[in-house]
């Protein structure tokens, strides 16, 4: 590997930590696409430098994090180097708790922080002095036979954080890679403990899947081991034939445009994944989309998404775009053998987006390419903003001055005791 495949603001980060008197290396994912020959998406750096002594060092940073520091190092055009310490063995303490991970921020060595990794591939070192990957357990070994291996005994890792199962099935779905025999019959058997992981941290993590490009690689591999089924529960395991097929054909279309450089909202992503169900389950191409029977199937499908997703705990504003989507697929496929879509559709906010659903479903059963250069997404957003609150005219505060009534209105910052 060299320097010169390395990001510039990366170098600059791991050079001033040396000429600070600390060590410095390239970890992670960085490491192992370098290796590959892939581009890196992300730089990570590890360090002996406590966070408050690399906070010294860089002015243009932050300390973030509660269950590990880390600091973010800021450079122009949004560009963010992590950069995080070297930290102990500790949770592999094998007489500690098996309990999910709790904070921890004790500092140890490049060894103990590489047992401390989720995947061998994952916990190489790189060291920019001299050009060498340290490599601890067995990480380089497994990259030439593109194996996907949990460092450690595999199910006390998932044991510790579930999580685990979601980043080994993605990261063998993104390069290809097989997952090892211990570490694939640990992840079948331990998938019920992704029941006790928060719900932001299983939706995050979905989300990563959908957008990494190869989620139909990612969704085949779920559906083999059990994940798939655990994380929907509507889709039962093993999944019928055609039903895997219309997910895989659907997700497989999405990493096309993905790849085309055609950025697709979360909820379109996540339509795509609940069409096979609505159309068996729901019976969607005949179901009415207009007046007020159409109104009345919508409000179904919103209560049945309510129930389906309760434990993804995605926004209303996803929810609401993954309704739209459904029930509109009809009206699309109705007119799509005629010379034009009708007046009254084309004024649609959502014809944009609606017409790619039903051009991506069309392509997924064997029909026409969706061409990129002609897509168009509506801006509908996936998160849910708040507007500020109006303030009076002639009145301004200042952002650091907290909204603190008079003692005798009986509350603070801006809250009245009722």
């Amino acid at each position: 590997m060299s320097r010169k495949d390395i990001d510039i603001e990366a170098l600059k980060v791991m050079y001033r930590l040396r000429d600070a008197g600390f060590a410095a290396y390239l970890v992670g994912g960085g490491v192992r696409d370098l290796y590959l020959g892939k581009t890196p998406k992300d730089f990570d750096i590890s360090t002996d430098a406590r966070p408050g002594e690399i906070r010294k060092i860089f002015r243009n940073s932050r300390i973030i994090g509660k269950r590990f520091r880390l600091v973010q190092v800021f450079y122009r055009g949004n560009k963010i180097i992590e950069v995080s310490t070297l930290r102990s063995l500790s949770e592999h303490d094998l007489d500690g708790s098996e309990e999910v991970l709790p904070a921890n921020n004790t500092f140890g060595t490049v060894a103990e922080d590489a047992w401390r990794r989720d995947l061998t591939i994952n916990a190489l070192f790189y060291d920019v002095d001299n050009f060498t990957i340290l490599d601890h357990v067995g990480g380089v070994e497994d990259l030439h036979n593109g194996i996907i291996r949990m460092v450690g005994d595999p199910g006390r890792r998932i044991r510790r954080d579930p999580v685990r199962i979601m980043r080994a099935v993605r990261h063998a779905a993104r390069i290809n890679f097989t997952i090892e025999p211990a570490t694939w019959q640990a992840i079948k058997d331990h998938l019920d403990y992704l029941l006790h992981c928060p719900e932001s941290r299983i939706r995050d993590e979905l989300f990563k899947d959908l957008k990494s490009g190869a989620s139909s690689a990612w969704a085949a591999l779920a559906m083999d081991c059990g994940l798939f089924s655990a994380i929907f529960p509507f889709y039962p395991q093993p999944l019928a034939p055609e039903t895997r097929q219309g997910v895989l054909a659907n997700l497989a279309v999405a990493d096309r445009l993905q790849a085309e450089g055609v950025v697709l909202p979360e909820h379109f992503l996540l339509a795509l994944l609940l069409l096979p169900w609505a159309l068996r389950e729901l019976n969607l191409l005949e179901a009415p989309s207009q007046g007020q029977v159409g109104f009345e199937f919508a409000r179904e499908i919103r209560t049945r998404l309510d129930q389906l997703l309760a434990k993804l705990n995605f926004t209303k504003a996803q929810k609401e775009g993954i309704v739209v989507l459904l029930v509109t697929l009809p009206s699309f496929v109705a007119h799509a053998g005629k010379e034009s879509m009708p007046k009254w559709l084309l004024r649609k906010s959502y014809f944009p987006e609606g017409l790619l659903f039903y051009q991506t479903y069309q392509e997924a059963l064997g029909g026409a390419p969706v061409k990129p250069e002609k897509v168009v997404v509506s801006e509908a957003p996936d998160q849910e903003v708040r507007k500020p609150a109006r303030e009076r005219p002639g009145r301004r505060r200042s952002g650091r001055t907290p909204a603190v009534l008079k003692e005798s209105d009986g509350g603070i910052f801006g809250f009245k005791k009722k």
